[in-house]
């Protein structure tokens, strides 16, 4: 009898994945778990020994890579070891190539600063950028990215357990049986599901969890004339929108925890050179680590989480405009400014946000965020003194004013639908067409400049009426 060749299902832009996580497998025999260890132990290198040669190749990743490096594992459990580096190598280099291409980028502009301001009084204080070559990806946390092919999860039928879950391990004919048992919570997430094939085991704190999925289409309810809403993200406010409402904030309390774990962490650093010093062997030298950084971590991220819930429950019938945002090629003069950066977690908001947007069924889309900070609204120069500080944006060219998260957030909006900016490849472009536009004001308003008086330096008198009769106390 042949075969039929099972078939997949197609997913379309509204079918979300939905993650069943923190399921205990039951150290109901101490051996099986054991075997799972041993595997584990071979399995990690392995993969760390993939994720090194995909970073370092000159080639892009490649999943399905010939066999390199010797291993006791099966051919299965060798390519799926293969696939999971793969794409941690995938994301390792496009990060990679996105902070190289913006520190390019603004070596580019320091240059032209650089040169303009040539023949000026004022010194030229501006730090030169400078390149910091990333760490290549190591792998500490034991996780099996597993397909059917090693991992598979059977429905029990005569016994006490829910699910039993078949893996191979190094015993090639001979594959391990764990039995899962599902707690209430997960049972209600995963009545009337298809589970997906794939799974993944990882081990904390001396623990095996599994982590399961499935696949939800949602239809979506955004109606093609819907007002749009662009959305800021920002450490002042995690989200601030067009609309004027401000939600999140990394200042307050998770701030004085970040700035306290941060000087723990100095302190044993410090500690740790004084020690290496001396020569005390690597292992017993204290962790600079800390477990209130984890749970900090973990904190501004269910933060984060309210605040985008909440947004998209006072947005429910609105098209949400957010920044295409790159927080790996964002850095700050000050290194405690870097560190805030860090760990207010901003790049996780534009995936959450997407993902609570799928999850109602809303339209959600992403625009080029380069210069929406520094763009004026109404005449479109660009520069960076149009932010005299973090809260307020004031135009040097035509005296536009107004609260500067609102006004990128009104910036957003409004290039949804703007093909020329969406059709440029890097910040240098944006910057360019943006000028242009700039220039076109200019000639369209060359009259009422030239009522305004001779040119000054406008950041430092108050602009005329006319050029604040549309902007926002």
């Amino acid at each position: 009898m042949r075969k039929k060749k099972r078939k997949r299902k197609k997913k379309t832009k509204q079918t979300i994945t939905r993650a069943v996580t923190h399921i205990r497998l039951i150290e109901a025999n101490p051996g099986k778990l054991e075997a799972l260890d041993q595997l584990v132990a071979v399995y990690l290198p392995l993969c760390q020994q993939y994720t090194t040669l995909f970073c370092e190749a000159e080639t892009s990743p490649d999943k399905y890579q010939e066999t390199v490096f010797k291993t006791d594992l099966s051919d299965r459990l060798h390519r799926v070891a293969i696939q999971q580096a793969a794409g941690i190598a995938k994301s390792f280099r496009t990060n990679r190539a996105n902070a190289y291409q913006a520190y390019l980028e603004d070596v580019a502009d320091y240059a032209q600063a650089k040169a303009q301001a040539e023949g000026r009084m004022s010194a030229f204080k501006r730090r030169e950028p400078t390149w910091t070559e990333w760490d290549l990806p190591v792998l500490r946390v034991p996780v099996i990215q597993a397909n059917v092919n090693v991992v598979v999860l059977e429905k029990s039928e005569d016994s006490t357990f829910d699910y039993w879950l078949r893996v191979s391990t190094l015993d090639v004919g001979n594959p391990l049986r764990v039995p899962v048992k599902l707690a209430s919570y997960h049972k209600r997430a995963l009545e009337g599901r298809t589970l997906n094939a794939s799974t993944t085991l990882h081990k904390r704190n001396g623990v095996w969890w599994l982590t399961l999925s499935f696949d939800e289409d949602v239809p979506l309810q955004t109606k093609p004339d819907a007002p749009t809403v662009g959305v800021d993200v920002g450490i002042a406010h995690f989200l601030t929108t067009s609309t004027n409402k401000a939600y999140g904030s990394f200042h307050g309390k998770m701030a004085r925890q970040h700035k306290h774990d941060r000087e723990k962490r100095r302190r044993k650093a410090k500690l740790r050179a004084c020690l290496e010093k001396k020569g005390v062997p690597k292992g017993k030298l204290p962790s600079t680590s800390s477990e209130t950084s984890q749970r900090l971590s973990r904190h501004v991220k269910q933060e984060i989480n309210r605040a985008v819930n909440a947004l998209v429950k006072d947005h429910r019938d609105a098209r949400l405009i957010y920044e295409d945002l790159n927080v790996a090629s964002m850095r700050f003069k000050a290194r405690v400014m870097n560190s805030y950066l860090y760990a207010s977690h901003l790049g996780h908001i534009p995936e959450q946000l997407a993902w609570a947007a799928a999850k109602q069924g809303m339209a959600a889309h992403t625009v080029r965020a380069a210069y929406s900070s520094q763009e004026c609204p109404r005449c479109h120069y660009v520069d960076r003194a149009n932010r005299p500080n973090q809260k307020t944006f004031k135009c040097l060219v035509c005296g536009y004013a107004d609260q500067a998260d609102r006004k990128a957030a009104q910036t957003l909006a409004g290039r949804w639908g703007d093909r020329k900016l969406a059709a440029c490849r890097s910040t240098s472009e944006v910057k360019a067409l943006l000028m242009t536009r700039h220039e076109a004001w200019k000639q369209q308003n060359q009259q009422r400049i030239q009522d305004a008086g001779p040119p000054v330096q406008l950041s430092f008198w108050d602009p005329p009426e006319m050029f604040l009769e549309s902007s926002h106390e």
